[in-house]
């Protein structure tokens, strides 16, 4: 199953694409999607949905992860950032892409086996899992990484339960 993550944001949204194949996860393509920051709102969520119509596109993700919208630092934060998720549902829905949406805590748990697990030991498990070698990854692409695996192990524990 190939599974694309999504960390969204206006300056940097993540996305990595992952592949489980006979239990071993194969890293397909990972980066960040950066608009010019001196763009409008509007012309910003334009770049990230172009971009990421070409990534879907290219790839043709089974499944798209995103991690829940569960907190912003102000209000303004978290309508700008629900208008880039916006976008991100709908290149995915346009592509008919599934869509699986987790915590910050699920996430954590998937990848490290601790819901409060800090953003080093996350990144240092996602590099294990994947066998990444290049330690100067973003925190964005570790993110949208991190939530691809979380989703093929949710998908794989209960292919486990179901098949018993």
């Amino acid at each position: 199953m190939k599974v694309i993550g999504i960390d969204p944001g206006t300056k940097a949204t993540g996305f990595g694409i992952i592949e489980l194949k006979d239990n071993k996860y194969e890293i397909i393509d990972y980066g960040t999607i950066r608009p010019k920051t001196n763009l409008s709102l509007a012309e910003k969520l334009r770049e990230i949905k172009e971009c990421l119509e070409e990534i879907v596109s290219k790839y043709n993700p089974e499944a798209a992860a995103l991690e829940n919208l569960f907190y912003a630092q102000n209000v303004k934060t978290a309508i700008v950032l629900g208008g880039v998720r916006g976008v991100i549902l709908s290149v995915l829905a346009t592509h008919e892409c599934p869509i699986f949406e987790y915590s910050p805590l699920e996430v954590k748990k998937a990848v490290t086996g601790y819901g409060r697990a800090g953003k080093t030991q996350v990144k240092e498990m996602v590099f294990n899992l994947i066998g990444i070698e290049n330690k100067e990854i973003e925190k964005d692409v570790t993110d949208a990484l991190a939530i691809a695996l979380c989703h093929l192990n949710s998908i794989s524990f209960l292919e486990k339960i179901k098949n018993k």
